[in-house]
Formats: structure tokens, C-alpha cells, sequence
């Protein structure tokens, strides 16, 4: 099948959209756990489930997703996917018991976690041209780093006007036609890695390592990071990732070809996601937080505050790629990560008796600004230099790098948060001047994340301006 210039921008807005239903799930459901947990009868230790199922199962199968991809075909992987999504929230959304949702959530995990992890490989694939995919990159990127705020805005909406189900009922229609139009769009082709066999001791290992990590980290908060249970998780992760990198080391025909990180950007460029990660997982909670719980919006009012940086990201990311053609990775990448730390600094002034127009406004522009400018060098490094059998690898690699960065970051985050809030309540502050304290120290680690992104980034990246129509490198096989 091959697809004209015109099919393969049809193609990227169809991956697009499939990415975006994942990404909204993110956050989509946060919104909405009050009302879930009244009407199913969740405590609020088993609450918590709803997210931890679903990170569970996302976070654990990233990386054999995208090597699936590799092996077996991305468009397969992508449609199977969808398909396990869309089902999924099918059984969310008729769900009339905690067993039920949580056992749905996982399947959806399952089903999120493929899709990701071949979406970005399939966005490589279809843009052979430097300029092209840079553009691609730069709408790609606008979509995987805004949809979670879109996703507070449609939480609210849904669940005031009809119900909590409808968060999950509205992956239907939207998966269905990512299905069909997935069929008709994505051009057919075998796996690039055919002919290997799946590196069942090395998926298994690396599985496992990633969902006792995520395990771990989603309830280090609850259950104490000192604990025997949480050390005694850490500890079975670290030594699982050990066993796994001595396997990797040793088959023929391994699930991570450990050569892939001696690719200085790939490698650089999935450091500085995992601290990128942690400071924007400090924006979204926390500011997000900051307006609900001192200045006492609603859910709703929320999602509209996040609107006029939602339409600023937009912008940037469809014009990045000229930033990135002009400049190079490095330099938009430095000024976007500026800009991010630059909005957390702000939030970590803002007053008990804050105003949007001063205390929310700046900060959220500013993160627009920042991350619509700062993602699509950011993936472009991260995807640079690896071979077209190993691209599905190389986003399985940085989607896991951004979400345990962000997971890892938020726990961290979250803990310092409450520390602070608590002996601020000691010192004699009001509940809500205590809350903001915490916030505060909280914005202010996220921003030091960034800080250190963007050192690591000005530091160890050396990837170059794309030439305008990838003159000097090779391009990946056709699909």
C-alpha cells in the first residue's frame, strides 16, 4: 500500500486521535473519582485502584508493546490496541461493581500501553522527510503533552451534565472509528524485526520489573516510602531490571537490543524526559490542586482556566517544527524547558487569596509557551539515529521514560507536599495556608526538574538541525 502526501497527514491526525483518547484517559477519570466512589461504594484506600490498575498494566507493558510492534507489525499491534481499549471501556462504563471497574481499568491499561507504544513508531515511519516529520512530530507531540489538561475540561462536563459513565462510554464511537479508519489509513506491512522470536525471558523480566516499580511508587505515599513493603518492591524491581539486563546481554535476539543506548541522544534525550516528566506531572496535579483546594473551583471552572494555555500549546506545537528546522533540537528544547520551570515558579508564589488574572494566567501561558515549543525536539531526539526495525523499541523506551519519570516525580513531589503541610499546621497556619505551603515547595522541586532537564540538555545533546528534506541521513524503509 502506498500512501500519497495527502494520506499520510489523514493517516497521522487518524494515529493522532487514537493517541488522544489514551492521553485523555490519563486524566479524564481524576475528575471524576468523587462521584465514582459514592456511587460503587469505594474506600478511599481502594479508590485509589480505579488509577493504580490502569497505571499498572500501562506503565508494565510499554516496552514489550513497542517491541511487539517491531516484531509483528505496527498497524497490528495499534489496531489490537484500540480494539482492547475501546472494549474496555465498553465494561468500565457498564460496570455496577468495584471488581468489575478495576478489572476493566487493567484491560484498559493493556490497551493504552500498545497503542503508545506504536503510535509515535508508526508517526517515523510514514515522515521519511526531516521537515515533514518535524511538523508531524510537533502536532504528534501537542496531542501526547496537552490531552491530559483537555481531559480535566471533559471530566468535568461529563460527569456535572450526565454521569461518570460517560467518561468511559465516550471512547466508543471515538474508538470505532480510529478502527475503521485505522483499516483504510495505515498502510499493511510486516514486522521490520520478522523472523526474530519474541525474548520471552526478557519480557517477562522487564514486565515484571516495571509493574513492581509502579506498584511501589503509586502507593509509596500511602503506605510510607521506609516501609518493608515499599523497600521490599524496590528491591524486587531492581533486582528484576538486574536479571533482565543480563539476559538482554546474553540471547540472540533480545526484546531491548542493548546497543540502542549507546546512541548518546537517545539515551540523553530519555534523561532529560524523566525529569521533564516529573516537573509537568507537577503542574498538571498540582495547579490543578492549587485552584480546587485554595481558591475553590470547580472541576469545571478547572478545565476552562487551562484553556487559554491549551490554545497557546496548540500553536507553538504546529509551529515548533520551524523552530526546530531553523535552530536545531538543542536550543527551542532549552527555551521550552525554561519556560516550563519559569510557570512552576510563578505557581510556587501564588497567595492564598490568589487571582486568575495574576496568579494562574502567567503561569499557565507560560507552560503553553513552553512545552509547545519544548516536545517536539524533545521526541525527535529520542526517536534520532535508531533503525527502522528498532523504532517501535525506541517509543516503547521514551513513552516509559516519561511516564515513570512523571509517576516517580509526583510521588516524590506529593510527599514533600504533605511533610510541609503538616508542619505548617504545627506552626499555627490556617488548613488553607498550610495547603499552599506545601504546594509551594512542591512547584519549586518541579521547577528544579526542569532546571536540571534542560542542564542535562544543554550538556549531553548533540543532535543537529535537520536538513530540510533529510539530505545526508538515511531514511527509514518505507511502510
Amino acid at each position: 500500500m502506498t500512501l500519497t502526501a495527502r494520506g499520510r497527514w489523514l493517516a497521522l491526525y487518524v494515529l493522532c486521535l487514537g493517541d488522544l483518547m489514551i492521553v485523555l484517559d490519563g486524566t479524564i477519570v481524576n475528575v471524576a473519582l468523587p462521584t465514582i466512589r459514592d456511587d460503587l461504594g469505594f474506600s478511599q484506600t481502594s479508590l485509589a485502584w480505579i488509577v493504580n490498575a490502569y497505571l499498572l498494566t500501562f506503565g508494565g507493558f510499554l516496552l514489550l508493546g513497542g517491541r511487539l510492534g517491531d516484531l509483528f507489525g505496527q498497524r497490528r499491534m495499534f489496531l489490537i490496541g484500540i480494539g482492547l481499549f475501546t472494549a474496555a471501556s465498553l465494561a468500565c462504563g457498564l460496570s455496577t461493581s468495584q471488581g468489575q471497574l478495576v478489572a476493566a481499568r487493567a484491560v484498559q491499561g493493556l490497551g493504552g500501553a500498545l497503542v503508545a507504544a506504536v503510535a509515535l513508531s508508526l508517526v517515523m515511519t510514514l515522515f521519511t522527510e526531516q521537515a515533514d516529520r518535524a511538523k508531524a512530530m510537533g502536532i504528534f507531540g501537542f496531542v501526547l503533552s496537552g490531552g491530559g489538561v483537555a481531559g480535566v475540561l471533559l471530566g468535568g462536563v461529563l460527569t456535572d451534565i450526565l454521569s461518570w459513565h460517560w467518561i468511559f462510554f465516550i471512547n466508543l464511537p471515538v474508538g470505532a472509528l480510529v478502527f475503521a479508519l485505522s483499516l483504510r489509513l495505515l498502510p499493511e506491512a510486516p514486522g521490520l524485526a520478522g523472523g526474530k522470536r519474541l525474548d520471552l525471558a526478557g519480557a517477562l523480566t522487564i514486565t515484571g520489573a516495571l509493574m513492581l516499580a509502579v506498584y511501589a511508587i503509586v502507593n509509596g505515599n500511602e503506605t510510607g516510602w521506609l516501609t518493608a513493603q515499599t523497600l521490599g518492591l524496590l528491591a524486587g524491581a531492581v533486582l528484576l531490571l538486574l536479571a533482565f539486563l543480563v539476559v538482554e546481554s546474553r540471547v540472540a535476539s533480545p526484546l531491548v537490543p542493548l546497543g540502542i543506548f549507546r546512541n548518546r541522544d537517545v539515551s540523553s534525550a530519555n534523561s532529560v524526559g524523566i525529569l521533564m516528566a516529573a516537573g509537568m506531572f507537577a503542574y498538571f496535579f498540582f495547579s490543578a490542586l492549587y485552584m480546587q483546594q485554595v481558591l475553590d473551583y470547580t472541576p469545571l471552572e478547572v478545565g476552562l482556566a487551562y484553556l487559554p494555555s491549551m490554545v497557546i500549546w496548540g500553536t507553538c506545537s504546529l509551529y515548533s517544527d520551524r523552530l526546530v528546522m531553523r535552530f536545531g533540537i538543542k536550543p527551542p528544547l532549552l527555551a521550552g524547558l525554561s519556560l516550563m520551570a519559569l510557570s512552576l515558579l510563578l505557581f510556587a508564589r501564588a497567595p492564598v487569596d490568589g487571582s486568575f488574572a495574576v496568579d494562574v494566567l502567567p503561569a499557565t501561558v507560560a507552560i503553553g509557551l513552553g512545552a509547545g515549543i519544548a516536545f517536539n525536539p524533545i521526541l525527535l531526539a529520542a526517536m534520532s539515529g535508531v533503525a527502522p526495525q528498532e523504532a517501535g523499541l525506541a517509543s516503547g523506551v521514551v513513552n516509559t521514560s516519561f511516564m515513570m519519570g512523571g509517576a516517580l516525580g509526583l510521588a516524590v513531589l506529593a510527599s514533600l507536599a504533605a511533610v510541609r503541610t503538616d508542619r505548617l499546621e504545627g506552626a499555627g497556619e490556617t488548613v488553607v495556608a498550610a495547603t499552599n505551603g506545601g504546594y509551594h515547595l512542591a512547584f519549586l522541586v518541579g521547577a528544579l526538574f526542569l532546571v536540571g532537564a534542560a542542564t542535562l540538555a544543554g550538556v549531553l545533546l548533540k543532535a543537529k538541525a535537520p536538513s530540510p528534506h533529510g539530505e545526508g541521513e538515511p531514511a527509514p524503509e518505507a511502510a
